[in-house]
């Protein structure tokens, strides 16, 4: 939910300016905007807490205070925005033009301007969240585990029994919240209407400075430009599966089973890595082993991860973080696990969220929640409204373009790594376990929105939510259920962001921009070379570039702050194929003799 809307809404029903919008405003735009800056951050503050301790401590108690926090801030979103369009085609500088649209875009579970409506829905978000948080699946034996411990039986069993036990069980966690998700699309859809969308669909594919029409159009583009790429690796990988579990398993000529790739949601792929690693034990980089064996925790991992950003000259986390962070996982209680980066105060008491495991999973997902943390500090002094990323494919980008930087030689002056390998070989490996990372992220990157605009929209009923999920499932990335799915299933709802009601496509969007930024900083850093050696860690030059265009905020539209780190002004794929020139070439070889597609 958008904190930052609920503020400015808020301080409209305190002070009691929340005229009908039929009535002239008492007060011109430019002092509106202006007012909600000065009164409006404690506010934000308060609601930020609530979820907080939602997250950290899953009780029915901070159910209510979450619920009831949300419930607030749907009301003051309405007022804000039935005060907002009364500004609309009045005259008002570029600045505060730019405040007003924000305002207006709302946020991703707007709420109808009705008391009862926006208690049930706050109820319902509140409700979908925490039983998410606290699932666990309880198999034949009585045994029990909560998703971190499934997870992890994914990533490393490799009995196709066990994986389709362990698939199916997580999936037993969402069916409950079914009806839920279901009335929640009703009220939202009608909170969208009431401010001046079709549905919620198109107030989500209206937050990127393009009309709805037009963001489809170009979403689309983005991923063609990449899919030749995923065929490639989806044709590979399913032949490796197939030679590992037999053909009666894994078709050569169909999708993949879901549950053999190593994740619970198929969405990332390098966990199965030992099966595909093209040449056998070549300059293995096991960065999980190096910090296990040297005694890491997560509060070295954090302060490594924070090392890389203040190379570049920005500034150092607050005591703060370290202090109010919760970066272990507590033994006493429940608590959504998902990690998640905080702005409680304004870029005053920023912290991340997060169980952190000693792995090397977990130590590049702290370098993309700092992304987020680093965002938050470098606007800080940006007005309310402005306090955002370009937009929210920018904010997950910037972490994940750290993370192409702990490149080899990197992770040596680390300690994690000892020998430092350049053959062809080595470079193949590399780039191959990225690649089962990265580009086998982009499909579920772009489906599971997909999935959401067809049921905002009425194009997917709620009579076929499931098979309208596997239906997008086969289309983008080629893998099917195990096992038979029926309507009585909510898959969709066993992955946070469903039930959590975070919008997806920013991470499809990210997953583009990361290597396009990465091409750009290296460029400043002066790195020469394959964009696939390059690290920008030291690079003060990278860091100034990255860092301007950070404190921009949202301030100016999205072209603004990516000319201003790359020197264009669109999104843009082709750096991601750049970057995979060599993988790219060796799958194309390996693939040639084989049947690809599905």
């Amino acid at each position: 939910m958008n904190i930052k809307l609920w503020i400015i809404a808020a301080v409209i029903l305190l002070t009691g300016c929340g005229q009908s919008s039929d009535t002239e405003p008492q007060e011109s735009a430019a002092d509106f905007v202006a007012r909600m800056e000065v009164e409006g951050d404690e506010l934000a503050k308060e609601a930020s807490a609530a979820y907080w301790v939602r997250s950290t401590y899953i009780t029915p108690d901070t159910a209510i205070l979450a619920a009831k926090a949300g419930e607030r801030g749907l009301e003051f979103e309405s007022a804000l925005v039935k005060q907002a369009k009364q500004y609309l085609g009045t005259d008002m500088d570029a600045e505060t033009g730019r405040a007003i649209e924000l305002m207006l875009r709302g946020s991703s579970a707007p709420a109808p301007d009705s008391a009862e409506m926006r208690a049930e829905l706050s109820a319902i978000l509140t409700d979908m969240e925490g039983q998410y948080g606290s699932g666990k699946y309880c198999n034949a034996n009585g045994v029990c585990r909560e998703l971190q411990e499934l997870e992890s039986v994914l990533a490393e069993s490799r009995d196709y029994d066990e994986l389709l036990d362990v698939w199916q069980g997580w999936r037993q966690v969402s069916p409950p919240y079914r009806a839920s998700y279901q009335r929640f699309v009703e009220i939202a859809n009608l909170g969208a209407q009431d401010f001046g969308y079709k549905n919620l669909a198109e107030l989500w594919q209206g937050g990127y400075d393009m009309d709805s029409n037009t963001f489809t159009i170009e979403s689309r583009r983005l991923w063609d430009e990449v899919k030749p790429l995923y065929d490639e690796l989806h044709c590979h990988v399913r032949a490796k599966l197939s030679e590992n579990y037999g053909a009666d398993k894994v078709a050569l000529d169909g999708p993949i089973p879901a549950h053999l790739l190593g994740n619970m949601w198929s969405q990332t792929w390098d966990n199965i890595y030992d099966i595909i690693e093209p040449y056998p034990g070549v300059s293995p980089v096991d960065v999980t082993a190096a910090m296990q064996s040297q005694g890491w925790d997560e509060i070295k991992m954090t302060k490594t991860a924070e090392g890389f950003f203040t190379s570049l000259g920005l500034p150092p986390l607050p005591d703060s973080f370290y202090k109010n962070s919760m970066l272990k996982k507590p033994r006493d209680r429940n608590v959504v696990c998902h990690a998640s980066a905080w702005d409680i105060d304004n870029g005053n008491d920023p912290r991340v969220k997060q169980c952190v495991e000693v792995n090397g999973e977990q130590f590049g997902t702290l370098h993309h929640e700092l992304g987020h943390i680093y965002y938050y500090l470098l606007y800080k002094d940006q007005p309310s409204v402005f306090k955002g990323g370009a937009h929210d494919g920018f904010h997950e980008a910037i972490g994940d373009t750290i993370q192409l930087s702990m490149t080899p030689e990197y992770l040596q002056t680390k300690g994690l790594l000892e020998d430092v390998t350049e053959g062809y070989e080595a470079i193949i490996n590399r780039q191959m376990k990225m690649a089962l990372e990265k580009i086998a992220f982009l499909p579920f990157g772009k489906m599971i929105d997909e999935w959401r605009w067809k049921v905002f929209s009425g194009e997917i009923a709620p009579a076929d939510y499931n098979a309208g999920w596997w239906r997008l499932r086969q289309e983008y990335q080629g893998i099917e259920a195990p096992m038979a799915r029926t309507e009585q299933d909510f898959d969709a709802g066993a992955k946070y962001h469903v039930p959590g009601n975070t919008p997806y496509t920013r991470y499809f969007l990210s997953f583009i921009m990361q290597f396009q930024f990465h091409k750009a900083l290296c460029e400043a850093a002066r790195k020469e070379g394959p964009l696939h050696e390059c690290s920008i860690y030291n690079s003060k030059a990278a860091g100034e570039k990255l860092g301007n265009m950070m404190a921009m905020g949202q301030k100016q539209p999205w072209p603004d702050a990516m000319e201003a780190i790359t020197g264009q002004r669109s999104m843009d794929g082709n750096a991601i194929i750049d970057y995979f020139a060599p993988l790219n070439a060796w799958l194309k070889e390996q693939n040639q003799d084989r049947s690809c597609g599905w």
